[in-house]
């Protein structure tokens, strides 16, 4: 098993037909290394689960709080193998650590559009993870609006510097998008929110139909340091 320490998944690994993402609430700073160096130990003291599971990777909540847990699968049912025979163990041996984790808003998703910058060397410090809720299901209007995005970043005449890559996931409920954006540092994301505008783009009418999306109900904004990245080897 291949543990490694502050750095990000492979998000366009092949073979991934699905992707898990959950949070941990820890409550301080301190709980959230904690439960970080439980999930290292748990996961190092045992073989690899399974085939199918092709990574699995922490990110620590810049708000101090939370952790961000972003696990790769060759499909639906491996996952539901894994629930069936090591997830229950593994899960005892951090609780036992960090008593009174909560755990919240499992999803399966699915990557579905990938943006990078022109320049790639850059080193990303920051992931900031961006989710949208629509009201009800319609995997068609997913990925409108992710295709609606794409436009207004191709159009904008000033992007927000600091971007490296984006990362867009639909829930396969047809319910939610996940951008799983690279930056910079976290300033550059503060600064690019700061700037004139809704948001990190300009005031562009390709940004207005993305911001004011009919069925759009909900959308947050969250920032993450990578922890830890598990691999099979």
């Amino acid at each position: 098993m291949s543990v490694r320490s502050g750095t990000l998944p492979e998000i366009t690994r092949p073979g991934a037909g699905v992707v898990m993402v959950s949070r941990w609430r820890l409550g301080t700073p301190e709980r959230q290394r904690a439960a970080v160096e439980a999930i290292g130990r748990a996961w190092g003291s045992r073989e690899w689960p399974d085939t199918g599971l092709l990574s699995y990777s922490v990110l620590t909540g810049n708000d101090g709080d939370t952790l961000l847990h972003y696990s790769q699968w060759s499909g639906a049912e491996a996952y539901a193998d894994f629930v069936r025979s090591g997830r229950d163990e593994r899960n005892a041996e951090i609780d036992a650590a960090v008593p009174g984790i909560e755990r919240v808003g499992l999803r399966p998703y699915e990557l579905y559009r990938v943006d990078r910058a022109e320049d790639e060397s850059r080193v990303p410090g920051c992931v900031v993870i961006v989710e949208v809720e629509f009201e009800g299901p319609d995997a068609a209007r997913q990925k409108d609006w992710v295709d609606a995005v794409f436009a207004a970043l191709a159009s904008d005449p000033a992007p927000a510097p600091g971007g490296i890559s984006a990362h867009f996931h639909v829930s396969t409920d047809g319910t939610r998008v996940l951008n799983f954006a690279q930056w910079e540092t976290q300033q550059a994301h503060i600064d690019a929110l700061a700037a004139p505008g809704n948001g990190i783009g300009s005031a562009t009418e390709e940004w207005q139909r993305v911001q004011n999306y009919p069925g759009l109900a909900l959308s947050s904004v969250t920032r993450y340091t990578p922890a830890l990245s598990l691999s099979a080897g």
